[in-house]
């Protein structure tokens, strides 16, 4: 029995070896690849960010709003955050950006804080910056307030 199961074994695993050396056509290994294994593929360019100050209205209700600037190289860190220089609500007069949400100085209890909430510290969490990318797939999304106004 034992030799029997180790004849199998043998021809199953020739059978193994004989069907990967046919995959192999002279030193190209036939892959799905889109690259050779020893190049590196070319990285997509990245596209640039829109930088029009323009708030794009939300797509939906609570949805975060959207981040109309550029903010290269913006520290955001335990010790630093950026966004604050501007958007706090003592810098809002001088910088004439918009103030944060008061639920940004709220704490997890409802609570209201002298400072902002350390978890909503970290804005890129939940607000992003837009780019001229084109959509990945269409998209057939009618936002809540043109839903309503057809039904008029």
């Amino acid at each position: 029995m034992n030799k029997l199961l180790a004849v199998l074994f043998l021809v199953f695993t020739t059978g193994v070896v004989i069907a990967a050396t046919e995959a192999i056509k002279g030193d190209e290994l036939a892959t799905t690849r889109q690259y050779a294994l020893s190049g590196e593929p070319q990285p997509p360019a990245m596209n640039k960010t829109i930088n029009n100050d323009r708030i794009p209205k939300r797509n939906y209700p609570m949805q975060p709003p959207v981040i109309p600037h550029k903010i290269d190289n913006y520290q955001v860190d335990l010790n630093v955050n950026k966004c604050m220089s501007c958007h706090a609500r003592s810098r809002v007069e001088d910088t004439q950006a918009r103030m944060i949400s008061v639920t940004h100085y709220m704490d997890r209890d409802g609570n209201f804080l002298a400072e902002l909430s350390p978890r909503r510290y970290f804005c890129q969490q939940c607000h992003v910056v837009q780019t001229d990318a084109k959509p990945l797939v269409g998209t057939s999304f009618t936002d809540l307030d043109t839903l309503l106004e057809q039904e008029k």
